[in-house]
């Protein structure tokens, strides 16, 4: 228990999302609580890694839809670098394949950007003291989808989506979002050769014949950056 007059033990937090303005948002209510600061923001996932890297916060606030590395892909990276980060998804994003792939990847828990500033204070306060935490408005759907689990009915996106690595999945994004085999492969630190077998594994494993199959199937599931 905190002794009288003894200052709380702060959280130090990292801010990542794509939107400038939700960022500075978001940081300006946190900062005003006297357990909690944000050290440091990044615009997307690979910055983010980066950001963490050097900063070594407590948590991370992410958001799921960013270009280039998007959210999933960031809390997997995050959580096998530093496993001690804590990682709370901030998003709008409601639909029960990104949950199940934001859980996958190791969030400790899940905030819908419709949720009040209360419930965002409280999912960041339980998983800082080693818990989880989801949206009230999408527990019970969470809850209905494990406990169904074993009954094979399932979306064709969702299980689409399953079939893919974690790589195919990253390249699929940036394929969608317009960047070049090149682009791709400078990016992710790859060869051309990987990207291109990497695009082709993918293509044929969700059926995809063309660039803008691909970006239909992007925006449909919910992947592109909005």
């Amino acid at each position: 228990m905190q002794a009288a007059g003894e200052l709380p033990i702060v959280c130090r937090l990292v801010v990542v999302d794509d939107h400038a303005i939700m960022r500075e948002g978001v940081s300006a209510i946190l900062n005003n609580e006297a357990d909690l600061e944000v050290v440091g923001s990044a615009g997307d996932g690979k910055a983010a890694i980066d950001v963490i890297g050097k900063l070594q916060p407590d948590l991370v606030l992410i958001d799921l839809s960013m270009p280039k590395t998007d959210g999933v892909r960031a809390i997997q990276t995050m959580k096998r670098k530093f496993p001690d980060v804590r990682a709370v998804v901030l998003t709008y994003h409601k639909e029960d394949v990104h949950i199940h792939a934001a859980l996958e990847a190791g969030a400790d828990a899940y905030v819908l950007k419709d949720d009040g500033r209360t419930e965002l204070l409280s999912a960041i306060r339980n998983v800082a003291a080693g818990n989880s935490y989801l949206s009230p408005a999408i527990c019970s759907r969470v809850m209905a989808r494990y406990l169904q689990a074993s009954v094979p009915t399932q979306k064709v996106e969702t299980a689409s989506w399953d079939v893919l690595t974690p790589r195919e999945r990253e390249v699929l994004k940036l394929v969608a979002e317009g960047y070049r085999t090149r682009e791709i492969a400078d990016y992710l630190s790859l060869s051309v050769k990987t990207i291109e077998k990497h695009r082709a594994n993918l293509m044929r494993k969700l059926d995809l014949h063309s660039v803008a199959a691909v970006t239909t199937y992007a925006i449909d599931n919910g992947l592109l950056s909005h």
